[in-house]
């Protein structure tokens, strides 16, 4: 299956993968949960528990009015919806993905409030930081 996956960190990039469970699994490090915030035939996965595991946040998604409702934690991917299973990403909605997830994001949690940013330069020019859990409670 052609498709978009989206690291934390990183610009979106088109990969192939083989279809069904194992290979989603594999891409996002466990067991997957699909979620489904956009009106186009498409299903973002993630690693179900990716937030207890302590993955590191991802992308935001929004509501209507541009207010943060949840944070994609770890890999994800964007797959095509077929009648019965997931399936390519057609090259209109790779296109239209890769720019919605262009940017990447960075995560703080101050006070207990969690702050997000765009990332200004691609963050491979930025020397790497050691690896830690995010804290996941947004109280």
């Amino acid at each position: 299956m052609n498709v978009l996956l989206i690291e934390p960190l990183k610009e979106p990039r088109p990969i192939q993968i083989n279809s069904g469970l194992e290979p989603l699994q594999q891409a996002v490090g466990g067991d997957i949960q699909a979620v489904y915030p956009f009106d186009d035939p498409v299903a973002i996965i993630v690693n179900d528990e990716g937030k207890n595991m302590g993955l590191p946040p991802n992308r935001v998604l929004r509501d209507e009015n541009g207010r943060i409702y949840d944070i994609l934690p770890g890999n994800a991917l964007i797959v095509g919806l077929g009648e019965e299973s997931f399936t390519d990403l057609s090259p209109k909605l790779m296109k239209k993905y890769s720019e919605y997830f262009k940017v990447p994001e960075q995560f703080w949690n101050k006070n207990g409030k969690i702050i997000v940013t765009k990332c200004p330069v691609p963050v491979e020019q930025h020397p790497p930081k050691p690896h830690r859990s995010f804290d996941w409670d947004i109280r």
